[in-house]
């Protein structure tokens, strides 16, 4: 059976009505990943699930519109109605951990280690999710950022996190049957995609959906510019 992306917010760079931003839901039969935790993120998610049916979290950068809603999933998972059984594995950049408990910090560090087993990402990290397999590439956003492939062994989902033009986008979306790719820049840019940039890495895959469109960007020009009609907007399904 092949496995479910679902869109929980791809606004960028902050959440709009309706419109948390960078969020992903992957289920198979056996296995639930959030993919990045935009501001909004959290509640959307409970649309679908509750968090403690989640079996990881993949955070590609520490952008606050990709990992905001980390902090109140701290709050949901040690202080409220929920019940984890054991710390939800969280996979992060360097410092994720550390950047949490400083937010969250009053006199002293928060427990971030009660809520979440975190792994720190590197270039060609793999971590298998109960029948999923992610492997993490390095990709260019100016500081420390991930690009993920995730497969059950027979479909691939490409995510582009947040980057600019690089041959390790290129790598990461050929042989993928979808590529979710960020469109963030109306023009060429060291740190994000145009529409264009997008198009381009994703000729190696099957399928390409843009997500995270910048503010001067509309979802029609940049299907437009990219020859895409698969836009990720809230709620979608692939």
């Amino acid at each position: 059976m092949p496995f479910d992306l679902t869109v929980l917010g791809s606004a960028s760079p902050y959440p709009r009505p309706g419109e948390p931003c960078s969020g992903y839901l992957v289920r198979s039969e056996s296995a639930t990943v959030w993919l990045d935790a935009g501001p909004g993120t959290l509640a959307a998610l409970q649309e679908h699930t509750v968090l403690t049916d989640v079996d990881a979290i993949w955070i590609s950068h520490l952008h606050a519109d990709h990992v905001a809603d980390l902090l109140p999933a701290v709050y949901a998972l040690l202080f409220a109605d929920l019940r984890p059984a054991k710390p939800m594995p969280l996979y992060g950049p360097p410092g994720i951990g550390e950047r949490l408990a400083a937010f969250l910090s009053n006199t002293g560090p928060a427990p971030i280690g009660q809520a979440f087993h975190v792994h720190e990402l590197h270039d060609g990290h793999f971590a298998e999710v109960n029948g999923l397999t992610l492997a993490t590439t390095a990709v260019e956003h100016g500081f420390p950022a991930f690009g993920v492939r995730v497969t059950d062994g027979d479909r691939v989902l490409a995510y582009s996190g947040d980057t600019g033009p690089c041959a390790a986008l290129t790598e990461l979306a050929t042989g993928a049957d979808l590529f979710l790719c960020e469109a963030d820049s109306p023009e060429p840019s060291e740190v994000h995609l145009t529409p264009e940039d997008a198009a381009r890495a994703a000729h190696g895959a099957g399928q390409l959906v843009l997500t995270h469109l910048g503010p001067f960007l509309t979802r029609d020009e940049a299907a437009e510019r990219a020859g895409t009609d698969a836009i990720a907007v809230p709620g979608a399904v692939f």
